[in-house]
């Protein structure tokens, strides 16, 4: 009883102790690339924050003219200014989009459509995790509704664009919970049952199952597709569940950055020669397969949804 003791009274120091190389070691995967991109367009949703803001401002800083795809415009416009002065790249454009409303995906890919004419790099990396039972604007459960389909719709409206400016690449970002998830067709609202954590998970296996099918159906056009799963990141995800607030900043010597959290990312958009893993899901910049890959129908089947 007394070891026991002692070992809980000394976990929370060892843990101090050993978190730089614990961290250092899940912070592992950097995009090394030195491609530059003068010329290139690049979309990032959720660029106001967190990851999307990092990824932006590493494409910026390459040269790319980038679209920050935001709910929050006013948000957006103050981190463009603020990447806009690190970079000294002034193409850097915010665009409002509420991936909550199938009428806002619809004017924005409408008015870039309008305003570009081509489309190199679409990152769908905004998202919502573990939020109390809600509906999009169109009356789908929120995770499923903002996660999957929002940048389903999104990526299908710019899709001829990305097809008009080969080679071009569309990273999707989903989640390691995607293991977790399961498409329950006679529940896609949750209104038989509903988990927020579970439902995250249920977004990002969609997220998985969207790009194999992808990949499948532009084989051989130029437009490759990749899904990343970014690591555990210090965001504003966590905003609507008080338990993993606590959780975060109980592991929060072992979290990953922002930054270190864009880098999956960086490096499905970026590396060259990756044409032939289109399809695939990376973790810390490492290509793995994925169980759903095999179920075909399963992702045509959400495709079609």
């Amino acid at each position: 009883m007394i070891g026991v003791l002692l070992v809980l009274l000394l976990l929370p120091f060892l843990l101090y102790i050993a978190a730089p190389q614990i961290r250092k070691m899940l912070s592992s995967g950097v995009c090394t690339s030195t491609i530059q991109l003068p010329g290139k367009v690049a979309v990032v949703t959720g660029a106001n924050t967190g990851i999307g803001k990092e990824t932006a401002k590493e494409l910026a800083q390459r040269g790319a003219r980038v679209y920050l795809a935001c709910r929050d415009v006013q948000k957006g416009e103050l981190v463009a200014r603020e990447i806009q002065i690190m970079t000294g790249n002034q193409q850097v454009l915010v665009r409002k989009l509420d991936l909550a409303d199938t009428k806002s995906i619809r004017t924005f890919a409408k008015g870039f459509l309008a305003e570009e004419k081509h489309l190199h790099i679409l990152i769908n990396n905004a998202g919502v995790m573990m939020c109390p039972y809600s509906k999009t604007a169109d009356g789908f459960e929120m995770h499923m509704g903002v996660n999957h389909l929002g940048h389903f719709l999104l990526t299908h409206l710019l899709l001829e664009k990305l097809k008009e400016s080969t080679p071009s690449r569309v990273v999707n970002v989903s989640s390691l919970a995607h293991h977790l998830g399961r498409i329950h067709f006679h529940n896609l609202q949750g209104e038989k049952f509903y988990h927020a954590g579970l439902a995250y998970c249920h977004s990002k296996l969609a997220n998985i199952l969207f790009t194999q099918e992808l990949a499948r159906r532009l084989k051989g056009c130029g437009v490759t597709t990749y899904s990343v799963h970014p690591g555990t990141v210090d965001s504003e995800l966590v905003r609507h569940s008080s338990l993993m607030r606590w959780i975060w900043w109980l592991f929060s010597f072992f979290i990953k950055t922002p930054q270190q959290g864009a880098q999956t990312s960086l490096y499905c958009a970026l590396t060259e020669g990756l044409e032939v893993l289109s399809g695939n899901h990376f973790s810390l910049s490492l290509s793995f397969p994925v169980t759903a890959v095999w179920h075909g129908s399963l992702r045509r089947l959400v495709m079609r949804q």
